[in-house]
């Protein structure tokens, strides 16, 4: 089997303690090389998912019999936009485990295969009761994400209502939760309230997790231009000075010798001037078998 380069300083020791004890039932080496591989994955997931997917491949052909690394392997496919993939890792590392904490991200997957009628049917089964108010917070933007698929955005907006969204205590998942209710008031033309809310999601989001700032000042008018980098940026703002020093010159230059030309001549050199200085702005995510079908349209609410 193909290996991946690991870096030296990655030993398998960073990964948390639940998924070690999970990795104690294979031989000590090969713990150790699945624990170095699940380590790169959650290293390289948000940076460079498609390869984080790849050492999420070798962990699996590893060691596909560890409910950890069947989960890792589903988080992989999902950042890729792999749903049919992600879907099959996540029910089989349900199987093994009985957790209902994958079952949000299930539903999503659903979303991202298009199938958002399934997603808003698991907002309504019993193992929504028994997640935690992360899991059920993460649920009902799913569970709003799949009305916005549907077209239901004024259901969307009510999707999001309730007393996580009225509560003025700071969550690790406040910030998108405000968001998504700013963006589902957005999508209802109640541009007033979406303000409103894309401030409090900003207030909340400590992390930067979110692009409310940026929401914020669309919706104040400002505009941004980032057509170039700011190397270029630079450049072009030194040439705009450049050609102002120039224009100065030529008025010194002409001025000087105003006197010993006729006026006709004068009046020549500050149209020259003139036409010196017009210059313009430079702007601008069961095995694989147990799940066949459509895959890969992505999911707007990725959350």
């Amino acid at each position: 089997m193909k290996r991946l380069p690991i870096p030296d300083d990655v030993t398998g020791d960073e990964i948390d303690k639940d998924v070690r004890q999970e990795l104690m039932s294979l031989p000590k080496g090969l713990a150790e090389e699945v624990a170095r591989n699940l380590v790169m994955v959650a290293n390289l997931l948000d940076e460079d998912p498609e390869q984080a997917y790849a050492y999420s491949r070798i962990a699996l052909r590893l060691a596909s019999r560890v409910a950890a690394v069947r989960e890792a392997a589903g988080f992989a496919a999902y950042a890729t936009g792999k749903y049919t993939e992600a879907l099959a890792e996540f029910r089989a590392a349900r199987r093994m485990t009985g957790s209902v904490e994958l079952w949000p991200v299930m539903a999503d997957c659903e979303r991202g295969m298009g199938r958002p009628e399934r997603a808003l049917a698991m907002a309504g089964e019993p193992e929504v009761a028994k997640l935690d108010k992360a899991g059920q917070v993460e649920m009902r933007l799913v569970a709003a994400g799949a009305r916005k698929d549907m077209g239901q955005a004024d259901a969307a907006v009510v999707t999001l209502q309730g007393p996580e969204l009225a509560s003025n205590s700071i969550q690790p998942w406040t910030a998108r939760l405000r968001y998504a209710y700013a963006d589902a008031l957005l999508a209802v033309d109640r541009e007033g309230e979406a303000r409103e809310w894309f401030a409090k999601a900003l207030e909340a989001d400590q992390g930067g997790m979110t692009d409310a700032s940026d929401r914020l000042a669309e919706l104040d008018g400002v505009e941004f231009t980032d057509a170039m980098g700011d190397e270029d940026t630079a450049e072009a703002t030194e040439t705009a000075v450049t050609v102002e020093v120039v224009a100065d010159e030529v008025v010194e230059d002409e001025a000087g010798t105003a006197d010993e030309e006729s006026a006709d001549s004068e009046d020549a050199a500050v149209e020259d001037v003139e036409d010196v200085e017009d210059v313009e702005d430079v702007e601008d995510v069961q095995d694989v078998q147990d799940v066949q079908g459509s895959d890969d349209k992505g999911s707007d609410d990725k959350s």
